[in-house]
């Protein structure tokens, strides 16, 4: 019996990087999996029938699910067909997320706009779907993943780091008031600088500049961010919500 035996998990932007990280360690602890992510051409469809069959291959049932999770009708009707193949919707994990970078006065509007809405609009969209679910089920856990920029702020990044604030509060505020009452846990991871795709384009002398901002002197494998879900997901965080944890490696004390 594993951790999430018997639960269904949805993770959002889970075709690769953390969010499949995170859905690959569920599905290790026995959860049945849904993830959705945004297909645009043939190599991403190709990229989310891989995952597809990677999760299934732990044991689990798995299904992939294409689609804009910035947009709220089609959240919506996502959410039902998930419900309907699944029977529950036990945990959600926000993952979704895109960063466009630049400084504040060179910063576009469609920049802004865009990043807000992939992050910070499409986990109030998926929020706001799978809550009647996990109401009615009195029980569910919600995992908004945020950035240690979020709590902090970073040059570069004022629409990265407000979608990332906004994570935080969103998951402070439903636990506090409006689903807390019913069950219904809702948290925020805070990654730091985390070894991914992403982070391995980055230009070396950037990347020495972060790691000598952490005291490990090192970046955080997805393994890490993963294991920190699995303990909000499951029974063993039962008294947890409402929390902010950051996975820096002690960057931001």
């Amino acid at each position: 019996m594993g951790l999430l035996t018997g639960k269904t998990a949805l993770v959002t932007g889970a075709a690769r990087g953390i969010g499949k990280a995170v859905a690959m360690k569920f599905a290790s602890e026995g959860a049945n999996i849904a993830f959705t992510d945004l297909v645009l051409n043939d190599d991403m469809a190709a990229g989310l029938e891989a995952t597809r069959k990677e999760i299934e291959a732990l044991g689990v049932t798995c299904r992939a699910y294409a689609g804009n999770a910035a947009d709220f009708e089609e959240t919506e009707k996502t959410v039902k067909q998930i419900h309907a193949d699944f029977g529950s919707i036990d945990i959600l994990v926000n993952n979704a997320g895109i960063t466009k970078d630049g400084l504040m006065l060179r910063m576009s509007e469609a920049q802004w706009d865009a990043v807000l809405n992939v992050n910070l609009k499409s986990a109030f969209n998926f929020i706001h779907a799978c809550s009647p679910i996990m109401l009615r089920q009195r029980s569910g856990s919600i995992i908004n993943m945020a950035s240690v920029v979020g709590v902090h702020g970073n040059a570069g990044q004022c629409n990265y780091a407000a979608s990332k604030a906004g994570m935080i509060a969103l998951a402070k505020s439903i636990a506090f008031g409006e689903l807390g009452p019913k069950g219904v846990r809702a948290n925020a991871v805070a990654p730091g600088f985390i070894e991914t795709a992403m982070t391995a384009q980055l230009p070396e002398e950037i990347r020495k500049d972060w790691m000598k901002k952490i005291p490990l002197r090192r970046g955080g494998q997805t393994e890490d961010i993963a294991n920190v879900c699995l303990f909000l997901a499951s029974d063993m965080s039962s008294y947890v919500s409402g929390r902010v944890i950051q996975i820096d490696g002690g960057m931001n004390m």
